[in-house]
């Protein structure tokens, strides 16, 4: 499996959405470089208010372009890095790979997935009635989270729309992404 960097974000200060870059930098164990969400601990403001010394299974936020046109389908428009996040990606199903998936981005970059975003109200204050298209039910009446997926840095490296992302699955068996 394979696909493309298609965009890159980041933001120091805690804000929904991310200005898109040149490039960005992930640092092992900490996440993007001057992102507000780095760190060896969670940094969301809502999980560190829960107990600020949970690891941080958050650092690099991925979210695959092709539900921007689905989205677009419904009325919505949304642009790389809008939603937050730090990598968009494009040929992937991010969504269906499992926990501790490894995505190797460009030349050195490595992360693993750790779950899926769990998508909060801003979403709504961004676009009102975005958030019941990027969460919803599935045909067996689960709880379906779209936007995006969560992952750590495994190897740093510097990152760059345009860059090819391959995929090294976990040994079975798999385990599906969940919230985190």
């Amino acid at each position: 499996m394979h696909g493309t960097v298609t965009a890159v974000s980041s933001n120091g200060e805690h804000s929904f959405s991310k200005p898109n870059r040149d490039s960005i930098t992930l640092l092992a164990g900490l996440g993007v470089e001057g992102d507000a969400h780095a760190g060896v601990t969670v940094k969301h403001r809502s999980r560190v208010a829960q107990d600020p010394t949970q690891p941080n299974l958050r650092q690099v936020h991925l979210i695959h372009q092709e539900l921007f046109a689905e989205v677009g389908q419904a009325g919505f428009t949304v642009n790389p890095g809008e939603l937050g996040e730090n990598i968009t990606t494009e040929g992937l199903d991010l969504l269906a790979l499992p926990v501790g998936t490894l995505l190797r981005i460009g030349e050195e970059a490595v992360v693993e997935l750790t779950g899926l975003r769990n998508p909060c109200l801003q979403i709504d204050g961004f676009q009102n009635g975005l958030l019941k298209q990027v969460v919803g039910r599935d045909e067996a009446g689960n709880l379906a989270r779209r936007a995006g997926v969560m992952s750590v840095v495994t190897t740093g490296g510097v990152v760059r729309p345009g860059d090819a992302i391959s995929v090294e699955l976990p040994a079975e068996p798999h385990r599906p992404l969940d919230r985190v």
